[in-house]
């Protein structure tokens, strides 16, 4: 029976946290950072949790070893 791969992209993308939930960074983050208000960009620093089901999907499908 064959292994269970992780996805590679997934791995550098989300990070499963303790209490199960999957946690990613902000998007748009990348670049024309200096029209964005000072607080989009503060929050943007901290990752987000991601809904339930979505996270669900991610472990599933993308990290089944985590």
């Amino acid at each position: 029976m064959p292994k269970m791969k992780t996805h590679s992209g997934s791995k550098k993308r989300f990070r499963v946290t303790g209490t199960g939930h999957v946690k990613s960074g902000a998007s748009h983050r990348r670049h024309f950072m200096r029209r964005r208000s000072q607080d989009t960009k503060r929050v943007s620093r901290q990752g987000l949790i991601l809904f339930k089901t979505d996270g669900e999907n991610i472990i599933k499908y993308f990290l089944p070893n985590a």
